[in-house]
């Protein structure tokens, strides 16, 4: 079975001292939002075009478990980076898959 959705959750960290940390805090956040999620896989990525922005990608098997991640609250993330960074989520479908090269 393949990933038919993804919830993509796009944070900006403007202030430079604070992205180490927050590399940190995803680190160790990242296995336990896939749990809770019930993502079937996800991984997170720095922009190397603007340095402030972190991407995080949680796979899904349907559209309506994408959905349901979706609408969790993000306590955690609020309670922690609240102030220091910005936090957008989205779900997208996956319409079209082609195979790996090599």
């Amino acid at each position: 079975m393949s990933t038919q959705a993804l919830l993509i959750v796009h944070a900006e960290v403007p202030n430079e001292a604070d992205r180490a940390s927050f590399d940190q805090w995803y680190d160790r956040h990242m296995p336990d939002a896939l749990s809770a999620f019930g993502a079937v896989g996800g991984w997170r990525a720095w922009s190397r075009t603007d340095p402030s922005k972190h991407t995080a990608f949680y796979e899904f098997y349907s559209l309506a478990a994408a959905n349901a991640a979706n609408q969790s609250p993000g306590t955690e993330f609020d309670a922690t980076w609240r102030g220091r960074a910005t936090r957008t989520r989205d779900v997208v479908e996956v319409v079209q898959r082609l195979p790996k090269r090599d």
